[in-house]
């Protein structure tokens, strides 16, 4: 009997956990919870109304901020917010994307320093940025994070931070 439970112990050791398994597909976002990304496959995106967008309520564009620490502010229209996971009609959540382009809108966004992620639904941050000219620009993704059919986006907007 001592044989087979040790056996059982030696297949169980050899197999990948659940954990290790999910973590090869995960992203965790500015809140520390993870989600599961599908990175090969184009994912399936939800539809959005044509008059919902998003805008950046400060800074605005061409403004200069005299702190590397800036308060940024999220606006939305014709549309709602709800925490990354939730399967809400037309809610999303907000992702900052700093000094980078549009992601592929057919896969779910990364999350790296220029892809931040308010899987909270929250709609204000207090970000560092260094010295010098810089872009921003929100994408609202859905409970998976990827981006609505059309995109829910604001314009991409450039501040200067200064010392």
């Amino acid at each position: 009997m001592r044989s087979l439970a040790v056996a059982a112990v030696a297949v169980l050791l050899a197999m990948p956990s659940v954990a290790q398994t999910e973590t090869d597909n995960t992203q965790t976002d500015n809140t520390g919870h993870a989600h599961m990304l599908s990175q090969a496959a184009p994912a399936a995106r939800r539809s959005a109304p044509a008059d919902a967008y998003c805008y950046i309520g400060w800074p605005t564009n061409g403004e200069k901020v005299h702190s590397t620490r800036i308060k940024i502010w999220f606006g939305l229209r014709n549309f709602g917010v709800a925490p990354a996971g939730v399967d809400k009609p037309n809610t999303g959540h907000h992702h900052l994307l700093i000094d980078t382009d549009l992601p592929p809108l057919d896969q779910a966004i990364p999350n790296d320093k220029n892809h931040l992620h308010f899987g909270n639904g929250q709609t204000e941050t207090i970000i560092e940025l260094p010295p010098g000219q810089h872009t921003l620009q929100l994408l609202l993704g859905d409970l998976n994070h990827v981006p609505f059919d059309p995109p829910v986006m604001s314009k991409k907007i450039t501040i200067t931070v200064g010392p």
